[in-house]
């Protein structure tokens, strides 16, 4: 029975993580042929790429896990705004370049971090996909830093808008490190990170860097929560209409 309840918590665990991914994914395609010039448009694609196939991975694993006859499109395409579970810093609008690349430096250094303890899972599929998936991720942070110091220690109109996407971004971040039940059970399990324990080291990182940077770090003066338990912005319900489309009107469509 242990065995059982853990394994199903492990395709939640894995469901939960390629909601981030895929959803994170899409924001950033939204920027191809819209990104400030060519080089940055195919950049950013290519990092939407990245998360697109890294929720491939971590959807894969929840179908083998559920043994129903799901697979990874039907995590993607079938499910509704109560049903994913992502994180609601992922689900923002793109908003303008600087809050894109404010949002992906804070999301770069949590990945950074993460997926480093998450190669040390006990489930030998987490731990592969954490593998492959930390080499892009490094190159997603020394992107979204070095962006982030040309933004906020650049012009006067770059500054401004990137210490207003910092602040209007910092309420989002707290939810990054809270562990639900689910979670806690699985980290006991030595399945799942331990996400409280990389608070610290990512505030010392982030806050560095908005020092280098010249921009401001915003007080702890509002949270907003709820993602992990499928309670979302309206930005994600939009998301999910346009993402989904194609595949509920033709289901079962490939290609």
């Amino acid at each position: 029975m242990a065995e059982q309840n853990t394994r199903q918590d492990t395709l939640e665990y894995a469901q939960r993580l390629g909601d981030d991914a895929v959803v994170l994914g899409h924001r950033l395609s939204e920027w191809c042929s819209n990104a400030p010039f060519l080089e940055e448009d195919l950049a950013l694609a290519n990092t939407a790429l990245d998360f697109i196939g890294r929720a491939r991975m971590y959807y894969g694993y929840a179908a083998e896990l559920a043994d129903d006859g799901r697979d990874e499109d039907d995590f993607a395409y079938l499910r509704d705004q109560r049903d994913y579970r992502n994180l609601l810093l992922h689900e923002l609008p793109r908003g303008d370049f600087a809050f894109t690349q404010a949002r992906q430096y804070f999301i770069d250094v949590y990945n950074q971090l993460f997926l480093e303890e998450l190669r040390q899972s006990a489930d030998e599929r987490l731990a592969a996909i954490a593998a492959k998936a930390v080499k892009e991720s490094r190159y997603h942070l020394r992107r979204s830093r070095d962006w982030m110091l040309r933004l906020g220690d650049g012009t006067e109109e770059s500054h401004r808008r990137t210490q207003t996407a910092v602040d209007n971004l910092w309420g989002y971040t707290h939810e990054l490190f809270e562990l639900d039940p689910l979670e806690q059970r699985l980290v006991d399990a030595g399945v799942a990170v331990d996400v409280a324990a990389l608070r610290d080291p990512w505030r010392e990182q982030v806050g560095t860097l908005l020092d280098e940077a010249t921009l401001r770090q915003p007080a702890d003066d509002w949270a907003v929560r709820g993602g992990r338990e499928g309670y979302h912005t309206e930005n994600l319900g939009h998301l999910l209409t346009e993402m989904q489309a194609l595949h509920r009107a033709y289901p079962g469509c490939s290609w």
